[in-house]
């Protein structure tokens, strides 16, 4: 079983981590202390199945992140909160959650609800496993279960933004529009003699953008602007993953994308100013964007295959 524990508290997120993981009741696939970082499409591609998740947060509590995720999210919730007012309790469950557990948490408590509700999962997927040997026996068309919902290489292209720590930038839109192009022209041409020039990949942008047939000028007014978008994005998420790095040199998205994205060198180099606290502007670092959209287009697809 996958968790994700959301809690502003780091010490209750640390509990349950360790509780979880000593008992070998499955594993750890990502935390926040916010609700605010959180979305239905995000949770299931790290294909989690059991969400535990505080009620008062500073920016988005439990209740709002709750309806925020429910349209999508296809795993199990389990809220942990000090807060005991029946009303808000009622309201939880009205929204969804499996189980309410009051806080100071009770390692005993803890376990049986969860091993609670696995045992819940697990029913649900032997059932559903079942209906679907029928179906299949029967020879019998059904719609797809929600299960089996599938996602395009721009949602996979967004998580990826959100895990690099990019996703709110200007230049995000830019990288899944390339994405979206890069997936459209594998499929038409192969990759056989390498991927399309990154000047060729802004100009497509360009006119796709402008959406009309645009003067020399326009053209070249757009796709410089573009590239200066993406520059910025990605100094930015080599920025983001070298301040990991910096905090916790074991961290696991710092461990998984840094030396993917970028140039590891590159990442020492910026992890070393941000420990000065030297402050060069994003033009002065030699950033390879076109290393990095490789790496986030094949990273995308594997994803998306792997659904």
């Amino acid at each position: 079983m996958n968790f994700y524990i959301t809690d502003d508290d780091v010490t209750v997120r640390s509990m349950l981590t360790q509780m979880i993981e000593d008992e070998n009741l499955g594993k750890i696939v990502g935390e926040s202390s916010d609700g605010s970082s959180l979305d239905g499409d995000t949770l299931n591609i790290k294909q989690v199945d059991i969400l535990l998740i505080d009620l008062l947060m500073p920016n988005c509590d439990g209740l709002e992140t709750i309806q925020n995720i429910t349209p999508t999210f296809k795993g199990k919730i389990i809220m942990i909160s000090q807060i005991e007012s029946k009303d808000l309790i009622s309201e939880a469950y009205l929204l969804g959650i499996e189980h309410y557990i009051i806080k100071p948490v009770n390692k005993i408590e803890v376990l049986a609800v969860i091993q609670k509700v696995i045992k819940h999962l697990l029913l649900e997927k032997s059932i559903y496993d079942i209906q679907k040997s029928l179906n299949i026996a029967l020879h019998i068309d059904t719609k797809p279960h929600q299960s089996e919902t599938t996602y395009d290489i721009k949602t996979y292209g967004q998580y990826l933004l959100s895990e690099l720590g990019i996703a709110g930038e200007n230049g995000s839109k830019d990288l899944v529009d390339i994405l979206c192009f890069l997936f459209n022209y594998e499929k038409e041409y192969t990759f056989e003699e390498g991927m399309p020039a990154l000047k060729d990949i802004f100009e497509n942008l360009a006119n796709k953008k402008l959406d009309v047939p645009a003067d020399e000028q326009d053209l070249s007014r757009e796709v410089k602007a573009s590239k200066q978008r993406v520059r910025r994005a990605v100094y930015q998420s080599l920025k983001h993953l070298a301040s990991l790095g910096l905090t916790d040199f074991s961290n696991p998205k710092f461990e998984e994308y840094a030396s993917h994205f970028f140039d590891f060198t590159m990442v020492r180099k910026k992890m070393t100013e941000l420990k000065n606290e030297s402050k060069p502007t994003y033009s002065t670092t030699r950033i390879n964007v076109k290393k990095f959209i490789q790496a986030l287009y094949f990273e995308a697809k594997r994803l998306m295959l792997e659904e």
